[in-house]
């Protein structure tokens, strides 16, 4: 029986779903986890939309003490069953909750305006403390709240809210930082790095570092960043990153929570297709699917069963990171990508303290960046020496397709700004030695995937033969007893005729008796027999053969 509960796409407030009565996988035992861990603060790090911000304003729900009895939504929900030991924090905090993901402004000025509306609305939040507070903390409030401060009172503010908190409740302050480190990563792309880091350092040190009515802290993002010194000295700090084991099921979706959503839906025959696009990622030891990527297909399949897969995750950001890799990348950084985009892993040393500032497209360091932000997942894990190293695959279907866009962006712009006049001249002109070295040079600049080999070619030599004045390329067009691969035709004059026919050669040994094969192709199925009827007087037999990054041609001539 299908489940007919709304599926809450984008909605990062865990109390509007409980509400709505949307459908909710369950994580609050991350809450038991917090609280048998014992850390004073708490980062984890994982890829965006991978449920980062809900379990935060999960983990607020539960512990912040309220005007309004909040327990009702977690009855039936793992916490509430796992005992009074754990339910007794259930609203009895007073609770910090910021993010951070919005901080995305172009100079640092904007930045810190909008760092200081985010404070302000969050001391707004807790205002009905002030007349438990002294006249001298009640002044200092109301000025960060109304933002009429000196600016350099917000980069102690949380710290002076955890105080304030503290005299009205007499209780210990929860502090929770989503996407601590969205600032970090825009500052880094526009310019003002710098400035950046100095806020969040003096932000985090003045509440994380030397606040005595600190109960814990938990903060999130992609990366751990700890080079920059944002968390100097702060001895009382656990990193789980995707690396580690611990809370490693608390982010994503599991198989067997998967396995229970197609079943809810009724979408079972489903799964083995989810698996292939959204699922791949490892967390410590624990298979993960992409949560954002399962709901979104969810969605469309309980309505139609016959909805393809596709890819939603890489439409949530722009994926500069791939962008940069593919197009900046020098040599040895395209043949990597390569071998990831053809299946092949890659092993490279883990620097979990990774910074925006070190974070060079050639080198080692760009493969944790890809590790963190789940463009590649670790299959295997060793030490040498004082480093970790891992190796490396793609994770799924659904991030192959955003190396392999980028990939056919960087080709066709590459295309469009380099001259490929020498290239055509020598086809046109029947020179083979010519157009077999130039389609050669253009194989070795490329970086190639080969899903479908001979589709590959096929777009990779069409790409390079279209757009040139009076000619049209034609692609598997029907023409005598076949298609042949590619037609070039010369519009007006109907003077020349170019019949392209393009074969795969699994050993270089081999490319000879492929370009055999395609020339005899062509005569067998008649391709020039159309040509020949729409009078076109001279007509070039290409029997092209691939393999790998080696190509051989062959002519004939009618």
């Amino acid at each position: 029986m299908k489940n007919y509960k709304p599926i809450p796409i984008g909605v990062e407030d865990f109390k509007v779903i409980i509400d709505r009565g949307s459908y909710y996988v369950d994580k609050t035992d991350m809450i038991r986890e917090l609280l048998d861990n014992g850390a004073t603060v708490n980062l984890f790090t994982r890829p965006r939309r991978f449920g980062k911000t809900l379990n935060m304003s999960m983990l607020q729900r539960f512990f912040e003490k309220t005007d309004e009895d909040n327990a009702y939504l977690f009855d039936g929900l793992n916490i509430s069953q796992a005992g009074e030991k754990y339910m007794q924090h259930q609203g009895q905090y007073p609770v910090i909750s910021l993010s951070l993901k919005s901080m995305k402004q172009g100079d640092f000025s904007d930045s810190f305006l909008l760092f200081k509306k985010i404070i302000s609305d969050e001391f707004k939040k807790h205002q009905k403390i002030l007349p438990f507070l002294s006249e001298e903390d009640r002044s200092d409030y109301q000025e960060i709240m109304s933002r009429k401060t000196d600016d350099s009172h917000y980069l102690y503010a949380i710290r002076t809210l955890s105080d304030c908190l503290y005299a009205a409740y007499q209780k210990k302050v929860i502090i929770l930082i989503d996407e601590y480190d969205v600032p970090l990563e825009t500052s880094h792309f526009r310019g003002f790095y710098d400035e950046m880091v100095d806020l969040i350092r003096s932000v985090f040190e003045s509440a994380l570092k030397t606040n005595p009515y600190l109960e814990f802290g938990v903060l999130t993002g992609c990366l751990r960043v700890s080079k920059e010194s944002i968390f100097t000295g702060l001895n009382n700090l656990n990193v789980y990153t995707v690396i580690n084991n611990d809370f490693s099921n608390h982010f994503g979706f599991t198989q067997q929570e998967v396995e229970k959503i197609v079943d809810d839906f009724g979408i079972q025959a489903k799964l083995l297709e989810m698996k292939q696009w959204y699922d791949g990622y490892l967390f410590g030891q624990t298979e993960i699917y992409n949560p954002w990527s399962i709901l979104k297909y969810v969605q469309s399949a309980r309505s139609n069963e016959t909805c393809p897969s596709q890819s939603y995750w890489s439409n949530t950001s722009s994926n500069d990171i791939i962008h940069e890799l593919v197009v900046n990348g020098n040599e040895e950084t395209h043949n990597q990508i390569e071998a990831l985009v053809n299946g092949e892993s890659l092993t490279k040393p883990i620097y979990e303290d990774i910074t925006y500032r070190n974070i060079n497209i050639n080198t080692d360091y760009i493969w944790s960046f890809l590790l963190f932000t789940g463009y590649l997942k670790a299959i295997s894990m060793h030490l040498e020496g004082d480093l970790i190293y891992a190796e490396m695959v793609i994770p799924n279907r659904e991030v192959g397709t955003v190396y392999k866009w980028m990939i056919m962006q960087w080709f066709d712009e590459k295309v469009r700004t380099t001259s490929r006049d020498d290239l055509f001249t020598a086809m046109i002109s029947g020179d083979v030695d010519e157009f077999e070295t130039l389609l050669s040079d253009w194989l070795d600049e490329t970086i190639s995937y080969y899903d479908s080999k001979e589709n590959y070619y096929h777009g990779f030599l069409s790409e390079l033969l279209v757009g040139f004045k009076g000619y049209d390329v034609k692609s598997n067009r029907e023409s005598g007893d076949g298609r042949p691969d590619l037609l070039v035709l010369e519009r007006k004059r109907h003077k020349l005729a170019v019949i392209l026919e393009i074969k795969v050669a699994e050993r270089f040994r081999n490319l000879d008796a492929k370009c055999d094969e395609a020339l005899q192709q062509i005569e067998e199925n008649r391709y020039e027999a159309e040509l020949k009827y729409d009078c076109f007087q001279k007509i070039l037999k290409y029997g092209v053969a691939f393999c790998d990054k080696a190509c051989r041609v062959k002519l004939e001539v009618e």
